[in-house]
């Protein structure tokens, strides 16, 4: 079922006038167009949007990866677009957990010990063995890379994403590289998180059926937001096919 997303719950984000131009030799590229915003504390929202439509754009200066040609965006009482790199960089560590398409793991490290590289350098972290039991990779811990299939190295990801314990993931086309059987359990694997942990989830993909799974849809087209709804009838993502 989904989240009453009463006027009461917290605001994590808030973003006002987000524009975003790219210069391109003599061309400009408009990704975001006056974006305007809210995420609110536990909620799972899915940005659904074609290729081009901004939605990558918009996750990454949320995610305190890009920055904004024009507009403010608040997490909770911080405002971003005022931090310099160096404190960027801290609430990417200390707040926010990504997972990306292509599962970026180093090949001569196991599980496990990609796991750590994160938990290491982080203030409250799970053990590794922790966050690999919450995406069901418990038995494959000391497994390198190149011995586990496309979805378990993709979980791999995910619990290096939530071992930091963040208040917020975002994950970019989390399935594109996946079959839907596999891509069934990386979204299982977000999902559970969501709800065991509290994270503030946003998945942003042009996959249409994983709408399904959200409390909220922000649909997005040429750089504008051109829908929100709220899902009343939010499944599992077990309950997904396409």
């Amino acid at each position: 079922m989904a989240k009453n997303l009463a006027p009461q719950l917290e605001t994590v984000f808030s973003a006002r006038g987000i524009t975003k131009v790219y210069h391109m030799g003599e061309v400009d590229v408009h990704a975001l167009r006056g974006v305007d915003l809210d995420l609110y504390s536990g909620e799972f929202v899915v940005l659904l949007g074609p290729s081009g439509s901004g939605k990558s754009t918009l996750l990454n200066i949320l995610g305190g990866l890009d920055s904004p040609s024009e507009g403010t965006i608040t997490y909770r009482d911080k405002k971003l677009t005022s931090f310099d790199d160096a404190e960027l960089t801290s609430y990417r560590r200390d707040h926010v957990g990504f997972v990306f398409q292509f599962y970026n793991l180093i090949p001569s490290l196991t599980a496990r010990e990609n796991v750590a590289l994160i938990t290491e350098i982080s203030r409250n972290p799970m053990d590794p063995v922790e966050a690999l039991k919450m995406v069901n990779l418990h038995e494959r811990i000391d497994h390198f890379p190149a011995q586990m299939s496309g979805g378990e190295q993709q979980r791999v990801a995910i619990a290096r994403a939530v071992a930091k314990r963040p208040a917020v993931l975002l994950c970019d086309e989390p399935t594109g590289a996946l079959d839907v059987e596999t891509g069934i359990l990386v979204l299982d694997a977000i999902q559970r998180i969501n709800e065991d942990l509290g994270t503030t989830t946003a998945v942003i993909t042009h996959n249409a059926v994983i709408a399904d799974m959200a409390d909220r849809v922000i649909h997005l087209s040429g750089g504008h937001i051109t829908g929100i709804e709220q899902n009343s009838t939010k499944k599992a993502a077990h309950e997904l096919t396409w």
